[in-house]
């Protein structure tokens, strides 16, 4: 039989306050985890990767926010190797995201949902859980957007959980899990909510300086 953790709403909550997040392995099963050193994407700038900077000139995507969380957690978990996002755990996002607390920034293209990622927010800090794309850098789109909607909104802390080589190349970090708390501890009292705005990229590349936002 797999195990049950409880991932109420309170719980989720109250492990992402203390840097703990869950995940499923192979067997379907879901435990807490905390990952030590952490995956940070400082708020401070963002790299931008030169053939990312053409595709964002171009705006041949169009990017939502909360549009489609369902279709977005549900692509993150259809990969072809073993995923962490299992039924369980979608179910249990899925009821963070009505009441305001688990967000899904989506990628379109000519009408269809192409890209996007999901994360939670708890006061000014934001944690990123999944990205996924049907089409060649879709998630990349919605990862500067994210980015960028966390900027202008007043967030301190964007907590990507594990280092990739793919985030490395946005300028992503680590930090020590001691290091890490004593900075989550703050941001987790700052009230702050997630907001749509509608992006300007032309005026947005005015701010950059050597392919960083700042």
């Amino acid at each position: 039989m797999k195990n049950k953790i409880d991932l109420s709403v309170h719980n989720l909550i109250s492990a992402y306050s203390q840097g703990i997040f869950p995940m499923g392995n192979e067997f379907g099963e879901v435990n807490w985890y905390e990952a030590d050193p952490r995956g940070i994407m400082p708020l401070e700038s963002l790299h931008i990767p030169h053939d990312l900077k053409r595709i964002l000139r171009q705006e041949k995507f169009s990017v939502t926010l909360n549009r489609a969380f369902k279709e977005t957690i549900t692509a993150c978990a259809d990969r072809p190797e073993p995923t962490w996002i299992t039924d369980y755990i979608i179910e249990a996002y899925i009821e963070l995201h009505k009441i305001g607390y688990a967000h899904s920034v989506e990628t379109w293209h000519a009408g269809k949902l192409v890209g996007g990622l999901y994360g939670v927010s708890i006061g000014g800090a934001f944690f990123g859980e999944s990205m996924f794309f049907r089409t060649r850098d879709a998630s990349k789109v919605a990862l500067v957007h994210l980015w960028v909607w966390l900027k202008r909104c007043g967030f301190s802390i964007f907590d990507i959980q594990m280092l990739t080589e793919l985030l490395k190349r946005f300028g992503a970090k680590q930090i020590g899990k001691a290091d890490y708390l004593i900075k989550l501890k703050p941001a987790l009292t700052k009230k702050r909510m997630l907001k749509n705005s509608a992006i300007n990229w032309t005026q947005e590349f005015r701010n950059l300086k050597e392919d960083r936002f700042v």
